[in-house]
């Protein structure tokens, strides 16, 4: 074992002897998972630790394979961070920790919880617990097993039923809220910080709320389990955001800003369109006071928006965002 001395759980003691178990509370509901001490005593000490300085508070489910598993761990919520106990301890040198790999243990039913790893020796502190009752074999000697849920499998399952997009992240984030270590033997390490209380959430965690569907968001009537209505919401989320930044860059006034309701947005504009081509197509739909397209003001080129403004509302399109070639027509009512 490369471990210090320190680190190393010694065999034989109460440490390994009966089950360990660790209360998740997570946005869905609680998980208990009971640990494999004797199988895996360096994860299972480094997991417990982790709990105990809530390290784990506010951890994404950053994936989600429905019908196999779900995911955390990483207090980026990107998949690639976090550290084991020991990296915390004595730095990035010992980030990551050694398999404990055993033939008696495999990922053969729903509720086993394993060590996540990008390749071998590469634990840290994410992990993942299997939602589906077959077996996945190539999942067996890859990543070390170190518990098994005792009791909330009904809400690991709905976890990974949660609606996600390509990359299995889910549009409405499910957090850890909180850990509580039910029986540690084992003897906190020196230099082993215990805070008093949970953390309160970073703007990191503000600015994933920001981008998705918070876990206590309400979208309100029938739209909670509806994908159609997440993704609406989802849309208008990250709309908000992007508004914000360009607001923190200078180039918005202000995040809520919205358009004069005499101003029309027109999409998709010829490069060699002008303002009286513009009059001439949109002139039908009523007396049109102004047209404008905005153009690179070194270039001279169409640039990406513009607006026009008509006199009646009545067949105003409603504006329209996201295109390469945006005309920005300023067709005042009169």
């Amino acid at each position: 074992c490369g471990l210090p001395l320190c680190l190393r759980p010694a065999r034989g003691s109460r440490a390994l002897r009966g089950p360990m178990s660790v209360l998740l509370e997570t946005s869905v509901g609680d998980i208990v998972i009971d640990l494999r001490t004797e199988e895996a005593p360096i994860a299972c000490k480094s997991f417990l630790k982790l709990c105990k300085v809530k390290y784990y508070n506010h951890c994404l489910f950053h994936n989600v394979q429905a019908g196999a598993l779900i995911q955390t761990g990483d207090p980026t919520g990107s998949g690639t961070g976090g550290s084991s106990l020991y990296g915390l301890l004595y730095g990035d040198q010992a980030r990551f920790f050694e398999d404990e790999f055993r033939r008696s243990l495999r990922h053969d039913r729903a509720g086993v919880v394993s060590m996540a790893s990008s390749g071998p020796n590469t634990n840290g502190s994410q992990f993942f617990i299997t939602v589906g009752d077959h077996a996945q074999e190539h999942l067996d000697d890859k990543y070390t097993i170190f518990g098994e849920v005792a009791e909330g499998l009904d809400v690991a399952r709905k976890i990974g039923a949660a609606y996600c997009d390509p990359d299995g992240r889910p549009f409405r984030n499910i957090r850890v809220r909180h850990t509580i270590v039910l029986d540690d033997p084992f003897d906190d390490p020196p230099g082993l910080e215990v805070p008093d209380a949970s953390p309160p959430p970073s703007e990191l965690h503000r600015q994933q709320d920001r981008e998705r569907l918070a876990d206590d968001e309400e979208l309100g009537g029938d739209g909670e389990d509806d994908p159609a209505a997440q993704d609406e919401a989802l849309r208008v989320k990250a709309a908000k955001s992007r508004a914000e930044v360009l607001e923190m860059l200078g180039d918005l006034p202000d995040a809520d800003v919205e358009p004069p309701k005499n101003v029309l947005f027109v999409c998709k504009l010829n490069p060699v369109t002008e303002d009286d081509d513009l009059d001439i197509i949109f002139g039908r739909f009523g007396a049109i006071t102004s047209c404008e397209v905005i153009r690179d003001f070194k270039t001279g080129a169409v640039a990406a928006e513009g607006t026009r403004t008509p006199r009646c509302q009545r067949r105003r399109p409603r504006p329209r965002a996201g295109f390469r070639r945006l005309a920005q027509l300023r067709l005042h009512r009169v």
